[in-house]
């Protein structure tokens, strides 16, 4: 099978050349082995050789010796070699030693952190259209950040193509496949969480009913702050509303599997009194997971544009974050008390930042959030947080421009890191 190129391979490149160990943390599927060998000199798969397994418990230095940079595959089924990979690190004292996968965090977080100064984490989330080619690349999210103008033609993405792509998702496992064999893959995916990895992740006997009840809970509500209470209500059955407590532990669940992945919400300094609100906006890794828990074929999404908006905001939040983490930035949202909310907020590390709407598109659609990014960039205190780097409206379909005021308009189709 060809490998198909990922933003995360440059970051793995660079932490290799300062890091003794980078780990490359991601949900099953998303292609972390596959780009790990791009960059690995040698490997060990211990979650198939039972010998590896066996040979960590005898003598770990077997397992560890090899041309470097060694490639441990999905460590987390032993995680004892943790500590023998850290202490290796100290001992050869040189960088790009080891790279370790994995598609869960082990229950025990006192032996993951003991890593700290030696090993780095990278995570890695399913591929962005950018990277499926399914972008032209003429808008760069770094650009925008750095004051460049939007200036874009027309993606050759359609509207109903985008829709594919969102039931689809970004698995590399389904780049050659049609879209309804896309989706049986996806739900074979979902089953297998509810079913198997749900249990593995922390040993926890979990109802696979009511896990399945809570994804499609989740995907009702995806890219919105849904409480957990609201949860619990929503995914219960014949016998009431599921205990917010057990509802609080499979979501931990699916957080440790990278299956969900909360959108925190950014505080900047105001001008105005307004109050911010802090609870995170919860997402699936993915848009299409969201559409397999609730089995919402492509024509399905056509019918019901109000869950069709929700998942689109899920993918550009999925995009944006790929292309964020490697201008070492991260994705963010804005509510307040007086009903002002900002889909995204994009924050790099020296403190530049951007703001961004997610619109499917329509001139008074696109209109009237150019006028709430406005509003929300005035009651910003840019003396303390600065000036803006790029206001924009981040569209289904058509061309890339700016418009008087100062706001852009990116099709999700031009955008790249």
């Amino acid at each position: 099978m060809a490998y198909w190129d990922r933003v995360v391979d440059h970051e793995l490149r660079d932490r290799l050349m300062s890091a003794g160990a980078v780990v490359i943390e991601g949900p099953k599927a998303v292609g972390k082995t596959a780009t790990a060998r791009q960059h690995a000199a040698s490997e060990v798969l211990l979650d198939v050789d039972d010998n590896a397994r066996r040979a960590i418990a005898l003598d770990p230095a077997l397992v560890l010796s090899g041309d470097v940079p060694r490639l441990i595959d999905e460590w987390q089924v032993e995680p004892a070699v943790w500590n023998h990979i850290r202490r290796a690190v100290d001992d050869r004292g040189a960088p790009g030693q080891f790279i370790l996968t994995g598609s869960a965090n082990p229950a025990d977080d006192i032996t993951r952190h003991s890593g700290a100064g030696r090993l780095v984490r990278l995570r890695m989330r399913p591929m962005s259209l950018y990277e499926t080619g399914h972008s032209i690349g003429t808008v760069s999210l770094s650009g925008a950040l750095e004051g460049e103008g939007v200036r874009s033609p027309s993606p050759k993405l359609s509207f109903t193509a985008l829709v594919d792509r969102i039931v689809t998702g970004g698995w590399p496992v389904n780049l050659t496949k049609t879209v309804p064999q896309a989706q049986q893959v996806i739900r074979g995916y979902l089953d297998e969480v509810c079913r198997i990895d749900i249990r593995r992740v922390d040993g926890v006997a979990r109802d696979p009913v009511r896990v399945e009840r809570v994804l499609r809970s989740l995907a009702r509500n995806v890219a919105t702050e849904v409480a957990t209470t609201t949860l619990a209500l929503d995914a219960g059955g014949p016998d009431g509303p599921l205990k917010d407590d057990t509802v609080s532990g499979y979501l931990d669940a699916l957080e440790r599997l990278m299956v969900i992945e909360e959108q925190p919400a950014w505080a900047p300094h105001l001008r105005s009194r307004s109050i911010l609100r802090r609870s995170a906006k919860r997402h699936f890794v993915d848009p299409s997971l969201a559409a397999g828990a609730l089995r919402a074929t492509p024509q399905r999404l056509l019918a019901d544009l109000n869950l069709l908006g929700l998942l689109f905001e899920s993918l550009v939040v999925r995009d944006l974050r790929v292309y964020a983490q490697a201008a070492d930035g991260r994705v963010l949202h804005y509510r307040d008390n007086t009903g002002l909310e900002i889909d995204i907020i994009v924050e790099l590390a020296d403190g530049r930042w951007g703001a961004f709407e997610v619109k499917l598109g329509g001139d008074q659609a696109i209109e009237q959030a150019a006028e709430t990014l406005t509003r929300f960039a005035q009651r910003v205190d840019t003396s303390i947080s600065g000036e803006p780097a790029v206001l924009a409206v981040i569209t289904a379909t058509g061309f890339g421009y700016m418009r008087n005021d100062g706001v852009g308009v990116i099709p999700v189709g031009a955008l790249a890191p």
